[in-house]
């Protein structure tokens, strides 16, 4: 009797298709559930407003100061306000991760027949939708304080391409620690002050000689610094390759530490 109620199970699900799992279904599903969860609470409304926030805080009180020493502050400060957009991504995927973490989701999700990057990559890709919502809203609000991009569409392009690489290569960092902290309000404190320290000590929002002489050569050769250089060249006469490899080469560097961190703090078991 066993044998043959066993058969007629196993006959039962004989008629059903194979579970064929994908991986970009299941990317494009989980994907999509942060990016909606973000629409539907109104973090990419935050997202798109937070620039002018940056905006109205560092132009207005400096603009007329830098205008004595003869410098455009529009175009001057408009690199920074997008790092700093960029950050607050980066602080959003740390939260993210964090709340998986200890929820207990990405545990959850390491027992399903889903694939091992997938995950991870659903987060970063969020990440994208909320860093591309944010440099629109950077862009417009700084075409309406008067900043334009001077040197072409090939430029704009590169200024836009160049933004998201940063804030990409930041949540990829951050998404790591996220991963490994399982507290996201300890994360983020610990990500706003070093956040804070390379944003005001950098030639983002004054120029380097308005530093003592002692700590401009980290002012100018930190990262921020380098990608304001950049992303300012960008805007204004073109970018040459003098002035692009060093930031380029800061991203590639942290690509490459940051990714290998934050794939191993992903897909390892608790």
């Amino acid at each position: 009797m066993t044998a043959v109620a066993e058969h007629s199970r196993t006959d039962l699900f004989a008629e059903l298709p194979q579970a064929k799992p994908s991986s970009f279904a299941q990317w494009r599903a989980l994907t999509g559930r942060v990016v909606w969860t973000m629409a539907t609470k109104g973090e990419l409304v935050v997202a798109f407003i937070t620039p002018l926030v940056f905006t109205l805080g560092f132009y207005l009180p400096l603009r007329y100061v830098m205008k004595f020493q003869g410098i455009d502050y529009a175009q001057f400060v408009m690199p920074i306000i997008v790092l700093q957009t960029m950050s607050v991504t980066m602080l959003s995927n740390a939260q993210l991760a964090a709340f998986e973490a200890m929820t207990g989701l990405s545990t959850r999700l390491q027992t399903m027949p889903i694939g091992t990057l997938v995950p991870f990559l659903s987060r970063i890709s969020a990440g994208l939708v909320r860093s591309l919502t944010s440099l629109v809203g950077a862009l417009l609000f700084g075409h309406m304080i008067g900043f334009r991009f001077e040197a072409g569409v090939w430029q704009a392009v590169l200024f836009c391409v160049f933004s998201v690489a940063v804030g990409t290569v930041l949540a990829v960092g951050a998404d790591g620690l996220g991963s490994l902290t399982k507290s996201p309000e300890q994360l983020s404190q610990a990500l706003t002050l070093p956040t804070l320290i390379f944003g005001m000590l950098s030639c983002g929002f004054v120029p380097e000689r308005n530093f003592p002489e002692w700590i401009q050569p980290f002012v100018r050769n930190q990262p921020v610094s380098q990608f304001s250089f950049a992303l300012r060249d960008m805007a204004a006469d073109g970018v040459s390759w003098g002035v692009l490899w060093v930031p380029l080469a800061w991203v590639v560097g942290l690509a490459l530490v940051f990714t290998p961190f934050a794939v191993w703090a992903s897909v390892r078991r608790a």
